[in-house]
């Protein structure tokens, strides 16, 4: 499925009716530039989970964990030497937590995503514009 937002908030409301549709165990895997709107989305992600607090760039700390009645696991990649680095910090523990995973910066870690993941491709149009492209495997509910 491919979506066209024009600003901010629309990417981010794109993000929650993902997240409204997501069961536990489920892995979003982010690609995008830096700017793109990977956070922006994983804001929408929480809300659509019913997660009310402030979602910020796990950059510096690799994984934010926010508690809901489903939690969110917020990766940031970018930071990752190699895919092994992942599963020193506990993926496999992660996934198995019952939350949802969004990864972003998933092209580091090729690997560690089954053919389930949800992939969503955020490219930037210029300006506020983005062009989403979200792929559904696994852990979706329809």
């Amino acid at each position: 499925m491919t979506i066209i937002t024009n600003n901010e908030s629309e990417t981010i409301l794109e993000g929650k009716k993902l997240g409204q549709t997501l069961l536990p165990g489920a892995v979003v895997a982010l690609y995008g530039d830096l700017g793109a709107g990977k956070t922006a989305f994983t804001r929408g992600l929480a809300a659509g989970l019913g997660i009310d607090v402030c979602v910020s760039s796990p950059t510096f700390t690799i994984v934010n964990e926010y508690d809901g009645k489903i939690p969110l696991f917020h990766f940031d990649m970018y930071r990752l030497e190699n895919e092994s680095e992942l599963y020193d910090i506990g993926w496999d523990d992660y996934q198995e937590r019952g939350g949802v995973c969004a990864v972003e910066w998933s092209e580091k870690v090729p690997g560690a995503f089954l053919t389930e993941t949800i992939v969503v491709k955020i490219e930037n149009l210029g300006e506020e514009s983005r062009r989403l492209e979200i792929s559904s495997g696994g852990g979706i509910q329809i």
